[in-house]
């Protein structure tokens, strides 16, 4: 038995996106990233039926959220964000490892994903559970100073 009062734990769920969860993953979008997503490219990932997440406090506040998309053997991870007040506490990993168990739940045999390669906490995280560098696509996101490089990252499944 915890010695902390209910109300002193966070509780924090992974819970399917929906469009009125918007506002709020594009607020964490907006803080996380320079040159984020508009509302209309993540109504798009809902409307084609892409896996996307959201860790939400049992508050209703989200953490992060992260988009997937899967074709034939191959799963994508398309965004994965945790907010900038909340890094560090291991939720980037647990909505990873809720991407992956969906990736195998649906015999896919390899998840790819882009990172920039400027990222160095997500190189961190993404390589510290066996993603290995496959690629770089050059110039891929808009960066202050004109364009940055993407490596791109794959981990076999089977």
């Amino acid at each position: 038995m915890s010695a902390l009062p209910k109300d002193a734990k966070d509780v924090w769920a992974i819970l399917p996106m929906q469009v009125a969860l918007l506002p709020q993953v594009l607020e964490i979008e907006r803080r996380a990233y320079e040159f984020p997503w508009t509302e209309t490219i993540f109504k798009d990932c809902l409307k084609s039926g892409y896996s996307a997440w959201v860790l939400a406090g049992d508050d209703g506040r989200l953490a992060g959220y992260a988009l997937m998309s899967m074709a034939v053997d191959e799963a994508h991870v398309l965004n994965l964000c945790i907010d900038p007040f909340q890094q560090r506490r291991g939720f980037g990993l647990k909505l990873l490892k809720h991407l992956m168990k969906i990736a195998r739940a649906a015999q896919a045999s390899i998840v790819l994903l882009e990172v920039r390669k400027s990222n160095k906490a997500a190189l961190k995280l993404y390589e510290g559970i066996g993603f290995a560098r496959i690629g770089v696509r050059k110039a891929y996101y808009p960066a202050a100073g004109g364009r940055e490089d993407a490596l791109v990252l794959g981990f076999d499944i089977l």
